[in-house]
């Protein structure tokens, strides 16, 4: 297969440029401007261009982030792109927070996140060491508050006064805090508690808190153990799903030619997964225990609701950011103003315009 954005643009653009010059030195260094010593120069030339100029793939591991499902690594092997010029490790985290701790600590090249925690990363030390550098537009299903088996809790308002389990700094954070908002509670009306995933999960079955506000594989894992939906945020997310590449990467020319291959094969496989939905829903009924026909419904509705695709950074994507800090800096969990426009970068603009479609 060959592979994506190997730079071709960039060689044949020097290629062009050093054409012209080569012509110039040709005719002064023999008195003739001879156009064919001139063709023959540039093509030499454009050949050392290519070279010497694109980097060497093969030298290149690219660290990539996730949270949860879809699991990249199986679905790139699935669809069979996986035959990287460039290594790969990818590494599963139980949120997009801590992915972008990762990059801070140059961990970490390439994560995958929310909405929410760019917005908590900016406040760090060096500004979190990333630049949002592409929007991965998806559905926002398995984005649930939900309760036990048993409850007595009918609706939200109920959790006054009661203990909430949420994964800080994500989605389910600012869900949740729109949840109540829209039910008449504050985050003052209710005790929550701030859990892993798994720990969340555990806390909600174990009975040690009223409810769980999650997402992905532990919203799945919860229903099958008896959990209900209380209140869904399907209607409460954007859809917006961040790319995150740390600064560093984008600084090495090599990382960031690997990068937009990378961002290539994801598109591509994103068009794989609509498809194949059959086969990609026996994997994840495979990978996350769920029946056969649950994981091919979620699939369809997903895409029902809203295609996955990468699309560019748009200045809506921008303003849908700021108004999520504006959310979580008035009920004061964000602690300062977030310049939220100087954490995207463009880099991959054009690259992602080219993208197909769904």
């Amino acid at each position: 297969m060959k592979t994506p954005f190997h730079l071709a643009a960039v060689v044949i653009v020097i290629a062009a440029l050093l054409t012209g010059c080569a012509g110039g030195a040709n005719g002064g260094a023999d008195g003739n401007g001879s156009k064919a010593a001139g063709a023959s120069g540039s093509k030499e030339q454009a050949a050392a261009a290519k070279a010497n100029d694109a980097p060497d793939l093969s030298k290149v591991t690219l660290r990539i982030g996730q949270t949860g499902w879809p699991n990249w690594e199986l679905g790139f092997k699935e669809a069979k792109l996986d035959d990287t010029p460039y290594k790969i490790e990818f590494s599963v985290f139980q949120g997009g927070n801590n992915q972008l701790l990762a990059i801070a600590a140059n961990q970490l090249d390439l994560a995958a996140t929310s909405e929410i925690p760019p917005l908590f990363a900016a406040l760090a030390a060096n500004q979190g060491n990333f630049k949002v550098i592409a929007v991965q537009r998806g559905n926002t299903l398995n984005q649930e508050l939900v309760i036990p088996a048993g409850s007595e809790v009918k609706s939200v308002s109920d959790l006054k006064g009661k203990k909430v389990a949420y994964v800080a700094n994500t989605t389910a954070h600012y869900f949740l805090i729109k949840m109540l908002e829209e039910n008449g509670l504050t985050w003052q009306d209710i005790e929550p508690v701030q859990l892993p995933t798994s720990e969340g999960l555990s806390a909600l079955l174990s009975g040690s808190v009223a409810a769980l506000a999650s997402y992905g594989n532990s919203i799945i894992s919860a229903r099958q153990k008896g959990a209900t939906e209380l209140a869904s945020a399907k209607d409460i997310l954007s859809g917006n799903f961040l790319i995150e590449a740390s600064n560093d990467a984008l600084a090495d020319e090599a990382k960031k030619a690997a990068i937009a291959d990378f961002l290539q094969r994801l598109s591509s496989f994103h068009n794989w997964t609509r498809k194949n939905q059959e086969r990609w829903a026996e994997i994840v009924s495979e990978q996350t225990h769920q029946p056969y026909e649950e994981a091919l419904g979620t699939l369809k509705e997903g895409e029902k609701q809203r295609s996955v695709e990468l699309v560019p950074i748009s200045q809506e994507a921008i303003a849908s950011l700021k108004d999520v800090a504006d959310v979580l800096r008035k009920v004061g969990v964000l602690t300062e103003d977030v310049d939220v426009p100087s954490i995207w970068s463009e880099v991959f603009a054009e690259q992602l315009k080219n993208l197909k479609s769904p």
